[in-house]
């Protein structure tokens, strides 16, 4: 990668291929959450100024597209040092910089932090070193609003100028008010449910014969109008508007008595009794609570007695991602936009080992079609590869994916140049009043 010169940090600094090489080897080695996205990546070298070489363990048709995701955002590495930050193949145990970080901004784009008070507001400013076009708003003030009604509420009044998160029951009345614009759309967030592979953990539901009743016990249907709006029902792991998506004919649809008959051949001819996890949430419109009761009431129907057992979000969020949970309600967007990201359902993929689905509980046509999907290049080749796991994956699968929500924005008339992007949502750099 060959960098555009002239860049500057919101320092004062001028960023070189040093910030680039330390950026990315402190996001890989810190081992946080978003470090699995450099996985792939051997090595990072600055070999002159303005010159970056990553070198990969394999080929990887979704690098361009990692490279997008924040977590990958290059900072001030003389700046970050200063104040604890650490690079080397140590950072996870040595780095000291995460309290500072959270509290300035050290990058060079358009804005630059100003203050950020976590579950109430963050303000943006214009970073006064940028170079390129100056920044039309000079402030931007993201304020947490968990209410919908309150967003609803705060935009009609003129308090803010854009709802992000309105549901699709206030579309309407919305879309009535004057001054105000509605964007409609069909969202990344996939809803699913995890069927833990491991048979100490999972017990029944690691049973290939009790995941494909569970399949087909769900009211896909039912589901969609639960969601409202425009939501979608996935084929399978890829997102409806995705490439390489199966058509909705192979859609897996509700049959009550083929679930039954799945049981019985698994020995549960009698019923089953599980316990069912989720957060106490709500997300991109949808209430957790809601829609996992009418999970449980398909499950009802087939003879799976699913006992409800909700939990604060951290805390289900560790268990699910330690693997510790039998059967469980997630939902999961996109880290990059490319059909790789979805390999993270996939045996040996991030998802996938939250269900403690490794290679050696996969069939072989499967773990081998994995392996394809994450390194092939050839688009034609990469459409046969994506399609064939897909098809795999309609019978064996840790998965059950629900739906995928609408979206629903709603702004005044008086911001223009609003965009809505599926991986960042929304830009203010691109917006003026």
């Amino acid at each position: 990668f060959t960098l555009e010169k002239g860049r500057k940090f919101s320092t004062g600094r001028t960023l070189t291929a040093k910030d680039v090489d330390f950026s990315l080897n402190r996001m890989r080695n810190l081992k946080g959450n978003p470090s699995f996205l450099a996985d792939n990546i051997a090595n990072v070298e600055a070999s002159d100024e303005h010159t970056v070489i990553i070198t990969l363990h394999h080929p990887d048709p979704s690098l361009l597209s990692r490279l997008a995701f924040t977590a990958f955002g290059i900072i001030d590495s003389e700046e970050a040092k200063a104040h604890g930050a650490m690079a080397g193949a140590d950072a996870a145990e040595t780095d000291t910089a995460e309290e500072w970080l959270n509290n300035h901004s050290i990058g060079s784009g358009p804005y630059m932090m100003q203050k950020w008070e976590p579950t109430v507001e963050t303000i943006l400013v214009r970073n006064p070193e940028y170079v390129g076009e100056r920044a039309a708003i000079a402030r931007v003030i993201y304020r947490t609003m968990a209410e919908a009604a309150a967003q609803k509420i705060a935009l009609e009044a003129g308090d803010v100028d854009i709802a992000v998160d309105v549901t699709p029951d206030q579309v309407s009345s919305l879309t009535d008010s004057p001054n105000i614009v509605v964007y409609e759309g069909v969202s990344d967030w996939t809803f699913f449910l995890l069927m833990n592979m491991d048979p100490e953990i999972g017990g029944p539901m690691s049973e290939d014969a009790v995941q494909d009743a569970v399949r087909l016990a769900l009211d896909d249907e039912g589901v969609r109008a639960l969601a409202g709006g425009a939501a979608a029902i996935p084929v399978n792991m890829m997102p409806v508007h995705w490439p390489y998506v199966l058509d909705q004919s192979r859609r897996i649809t509700r049959d009550v008595e083929a679930a039954k008959a799945k049981l019985a051949e698994a020995g549960y001819g009698d019923g089953l009794t599980v316990n069912l996890d989720y957060p106490e949430f709500t997300i991109a419109g949808i209430s957790w609570s809601t829609l996992v009761q009418k999970v449980q009431a398909d499950l009802a129907d087939v003879g799976i007695d699913a006992k409800l057992r909700p939990a604060d979000v951290q805390v289900s969020l560790e268990a699910y991602r330690n693997g510790e949970q039998a059967f469980s309600l997630w939902v999961w967007h996109p880290d990059f936009v490319d059909p790789v990201d979805r390999t993270a359902f996939m045996p040996e993929g991030k998802v996938g080992l939250r269900a403690n689905w490794t290679e050696e509980r996969a069939s072989e046509a499967l773990a081998e079609v994995t392996k394809q999907a994450r390194t092939e290049t050839d688009p034609a080749e990469r459409e046969k590869v994506f399609t064939t796991a897909q098809e795999l994956m309609l019978d064996e699968s840790a998965f059950a994916f629900l739906v995928q929500p609408g979206l629903q924005v709603a702004y005044r008339d008086e911001v223009e140049g609003f965009v809505y992007n599926n991986q960042w949502r929304i830009d203010p750099y691109t917006m003026s009043k």
